[in-house]
């Protein structure tokens, strides 16, 4: 869409920014739901599958036209940050496992 103004191009572009962060809060729920399967401390960081999504998303890049490298260094840090989310809920879940094994070893 050709812009006629600049208040045309910014209106565009807080229309583009609300979908992103849309799909960032509903990334961040699969996020917080990955930590329940996940087996230990190394699982949550996952470095492979790190790599595999961005490889992805350089390739995704280039197919629209955006800059691959901007685009790496967005997911790096985006990813980065879901990790520390991730492992705060990995953490709380093992905190409520032992918390649930102790009260059901005192009831025994």
């Amino acid at each position: 869409m050709k812009c006629e103004s600049l208040e045309q191009v910014r209106e565009n572009i807080d229309r583009i920014d609300s979908e992103i962060i849309k799909l960032i809060a509903e990334r961040g729920t699969y996020v917080v739901q990955a930590s329940a399967f996940k087996k230990d401390e190394d699982g949550v960081k996952d470095t492979g599958r790190v790599e595999k999504v961005i490889s992805k998303v350089r390739l995704k890049a280039e197919q629209y036209g955006a800059n691959p490298d901007m685009v790496e260094a967005l997911y790096r840090e985006m990813i980065s940050r879901f990790i520390n989310m991730e492992m705060m809920e990995f953490v709380k879940g093992i905190e409520i496992d032992e918390r649930s094994e102790k009260r059901n070893s005192n009831t025994k």
